[in-house]
């Protein structure tokens, strides 16, 4: 077993070296380009939902009062006549990307924090170098991916962004075990 306190390095630095390449995949790579495409009549559809004024958050379109209504021929006529929607409303405000990337940075942390403990709690000081990848590799690829497939299962996210992020997930755990193999302390 090794400590979570000699493990703080490792965890910081795949932290940074996983925040710098997610950097480089969104800021100055197209891979990430085409996953929010533009809505048809952009600004017909801003102007029409403008008036609302919906709040910020998710929301379902239509949406059932109860698992009953789902069955009710009101609403297979609502699901028929379109259009079916899931969307998040964002502020009407620029994002605060200082913000996100800080939580991004804080979310980097917790899952390096994560592979660590499990890491730690299965092998000593000095461990070998295939068992530190495969433990800290594993852990933090399911922390990085295991979420994303859901949205695309359940909420109909393009598949493409899922593959596309589980991909951006291979390498951030690949950051991960190999700063853990570095650093794992002897």
């Amino acid at each position: 077993m090794t400590g979570m306190h000699a493990l703080w390095l490792p965890i910081l630095l795949s932290a940074v070296l996983s925040f710098v390449a997610s950097s480089i995949i969104h800021m100055l790579s197209p891979w990430h380009k085409t996953d929010y495409p533009r809505i048809p009549r952009e600004d017909e559809v801003r102007a029409a939902l403008r008036p609302l004024a919906i709040p910020p958050g998710d929301y379902m379109v239509p949406r059932p009062s109860n698992p009953a209504d789902m069955k009710s021929p009101e609403f297979q006529a609502r699901i028929k006549e379109g259009p079916v929607l899931i969307v998040t409303v964002l502020p009407n405000a620029m994002t605060n990307m200082g913000r996100n990337m800080g939580l991004w940075f804080v979310y980097l942390l917790v899952v390096a924090t994560f592979a660590a403990f499990i890491a730690g709690r299965a092998l000593p000081l000095g461990a070998d170098t295939h068992r530190i990848l495969l433990f800290t590799g594993i852990t933090s690829f399911l922390g990085y991916a295991a979420a994303l497939w859901q949205m695309s299962i359940w909420y109909q996210r393009a598949w493409s962004s899922t593959i596309k992020a589980t991909v951006d997930s291979v390498i951030y755990a690949a950051i991960t075990a190999y700063a853990f193999v570095w650093f794992w302390p002897h």
